[in-house]
């Protein structure tokens, strides 16, 4: 039975307030499960699993990260803030709103959510995590034409249109949400390392927080995912180094011929979704 979700809005601890929808569970209660999506991709991108879930018996929350969707300020012009903020802080209020002291709580994440999990100051309340598609971001990972349009989008076309508008155009590109200035300015900044974020001189020490993570976790990797490969993601995923691992590369032609990097939350991937419940 498919429920219908209801709105909600979960307040950060830092006072920002966000938009949310929660899918009230449609069989007798299993868990709980928060949706932790991709940079730039609204949570009604995962309205399709969230319903999916909610049907096998978990209650789902989707939300969208500051500056993004229905978390959106009405400019984001003049908009600041910290990408590590859509963990720390974001995140962590849709961690802390589906807790309790009864019933199991799990986050299956979407690239970024990869990302997320280990800065999460609340992740020891979680009793598993399930990411499709995290990798490190840095182009010497993808193939040689993809290399090339992501160099050319980097170092030209999205600092011009930055430049420009004051925020990161992304949705003029047809490529998701408009990206607030400095989460572009970050991502982009930390895509030019092999480790990502873990190669930055000034964010040394960050690697403590994924060390200290040890709720078990599966990694899912498509093999035709462009932007984030299983050797992308294997390059991001060993700072989860005291956490129970596990790394699935994903055939898509079990999946119906194609996965790529979005194809994960795609209807073709029901089969993907009943394995990861189970």
């Amino acid at each position: 039975m498919i429920t219908e979700a209801f709105p909600v809005n979960l307040v950060t601890a830092d006072g920002f307030t966000l938009g949310g929808k929660r899918y009230p569970a449609g069989s007798p209660l299993k868990g709980k499960l928060v949706v932790a999506g991709a940079t730039a991709v609204p949570q009604g991108f995962y309205k399709r699993f969230a319903q999916f879930a909610s049907a096998r018996g978990y209650e789902t929350l989707t939300f969208d990260y500051r500056g993004i969707g229905e978390s959106r300020p009405v400019s984001l012009k003049g908009f600041r803030m910290d990408l590590l903020d859509w963990a720390r802080q974001d995140l962590a209020a849709a961690v802390e709103a589906m807790v309790d002291d009864t019933t199991p709580m799990f986050v299956v994440g979407h690239s970024f959510g990869g990302h997320a999990f280990g800065l999460l100051p609340n992740h020891d309340k979680v009793t598993g995590f399930y990411v499709f598609g995290t990798g490190a971001g840095w182009h010497g990972y993808m193939p040689l034409g993809e290399r090339l349009r992501v160099l050319m989008m980097w170092r030209l076309v999205l600092p011009l249109l930055t430049w420009w508008k004051g925020y990161c155009p992304w949705k003029m590109l047809g490529m998701g949400e408009d990206l607030p200035v400095d989460v572009f300015h970050q991502w982009r900044h930390w895509c030019q390392y092999p480790h990502y974020f873990f190669d930055d001189p000034s964010m040394r020490g960050i690697e403590k927080t994924y060390a200290e993570v040890q709720t078990p976790i599966v990694a899912a990797n498509a093999l035709d995912d462009l932007w984030a490969s299983p050797l992308s993601r294997d390059a991001f995923v060993q700072s989860y180094r005291n956490a129970p691992l596990v790394r699935k590369d994903l055939n898509p032609e079990l999946v119906g011929g194609k996965i790529g990097h979005m194809g994960y939350f795609r209807q073709s991937a029901e089969p993907q979704w009943s394995e990861m419940l189970e």
